[in-house]
């Protein structure tokens, strides 16, 4: 398996500015023509910005090291010298920059377009060529300033995925199944735990205007909070999240503890992220016996939360699935404060919207599966 790579430890380095040149002018029947040495041109800068279809930072730990170029030096005849060239550094939304050592936060990419720029370090200035020096009482001046030197910083870049509504749950409890069924995300699926090893991002379509993107995130465990299973290595990811859907496994005997367990770690990570607005569907209630436990967890939710909506669905029996996406949908609309009137016809699921999904391009790089780039 391919690892997902949300974090990239790099060096960077802005360009020197060129030298000041010493020269003199010499021509015929032109004696002492003075001094016409010029400037140095000026270093490159580090500069970032958002690639939208980029959605790893995998290109970023083949490179560790992003320099720019020194400007040049300056020359006779008043010539400056030409400006080194910028380093641009390409990431995908929702990457953060932080100082590697202090773990200060620089910049947060989270809401640039992709033609605006962030320069974080700016290259050394040009010197001054002799030119500058001359006076009355130095008519030839014999120094020049040399080029300020760039500056050097070491980064770690971090990525969560942005996405309207991520998926919570315990290890096998349908999640990559739902997201199948309401988008055009193919997960790899299968009837064990850790089936996900890596996000997945699918495009539920509301309407002709607008999509709602869903996270799934890799089952978590007791403990993740601390450190343990995958859950921990990608809580990040949720914490970007406009709300979560937690998802139970109303088939395993233990399903009653789930829910509570799951807040649980969400608030250890982070007691923002617990306090997200939810919803949660109780899962494969056709299987023998979790219809019933599916109404004690809805009973037990609604006493305690009211304002939580709770659903009992079967994912692969397609049992109450239209009432599961009506309920996202109101939920992220909710969230984001768009208006829900006009939408009581008929809901477009993602694998039936292709002609928005058909420009999408495939990137062989690309460790997150989103909409249209799905590799066989």
């Amino acid at each position: 398996m391919a690892q997902f790579a949300d974090e990239a430890v790099i060096e960077v380095r802005s360009g020197k500015g060129g030298n000041g040149c010493i020269a003199f002018r010499r021509e015929k029947y032109i004696p002492r023509g003075g001094p016409n040495g010029g400037d140095g041109g000026k270093g490159g800068d580090v500069v970032f910005c958002v690639k939208r279809n980029m959605r790893t930072l995998a290109k970023l730990r083949n490179q560790v090291v992003f320099k720019a170029k020194n400007g040049g030096d300056g020359s006779g005849w008043n010539k400056y010298g030409k400006d080194g060239e910028d380093v641009v550094i390409a990431v995908p939304p929702g990457t953060t920059i932080r100082d590697a050592e202090t773990d200060e936060l620089i910049h947060d990419f989270t809401d640039e377009d992709e033609n605006e720029r962030f320069v974080f370090l700016s290259g050394g200035k040009g010197g001054w060529g002799n030119v500058h020096f001359k006076s009355s009482t130095n008519q030839a001046p014999r120094y020049a300033h040399p080029g300020t030197p760039g500056e050097v910083r070491k980064l770690r870049l971090e990525l969560s995925i942005i996405a309207d509504a991520g998926l919570v749950g315990f290890p096998n409890a349908g999640k990559s199944s739902l997201l199948n069924e309401f988008t055009n995300a193919r997960p790899k699926i299968a009837p064990y735990p850790f089936t996900t090893k890596i996000p997945n991002l699918g495009v539920l379509r509301v309407d002709g205007e607008r999509d709602i993107i869903i996270a799934d995130i890799p089952g978590i465990i007791e403990g993740a909070s601390e450190g343990a299973g995958l859950g921990f290595k990608f809580l990040k990811h949720i914490s970007r999240t406009a709300c979560l859907i937690y998802m139970i496994d109303c088939s395993d005997e233990s399903c009653m503890t789930a829910y509570a367990a799951l807040k649980k770690e969400l608030a250890s990570y982070s007691p923002e992220l617990a306090a997200k607005p939810k919803m949660v569907l109780c899962n494969k209630i056709d299987v023998e016996g979790a219809a019933e436990r599916a109404q004690k967890i809805i009973k037990s939710i609604r006493e305690a939360e009211k304002e939580t909506p709770v659903i009992a669905i079967s994912v692969t029996a397609n049992m109450n699935m239209r009432s599961a996406k009506i309920g996202i949908i109101d939920m992220v609309d909710a969230a984001s404060g768009v208006g829900t009137e006009g939408q009581d016809g008929e809901i477009l699921r993602g694998n039936e919207a292709s002609s928005f999904l058909s420009t999408r391009s495939v990137d062989e790089s690309m460790e997150t599966q989103y909409p249209g780039t799905e590799r066989s």
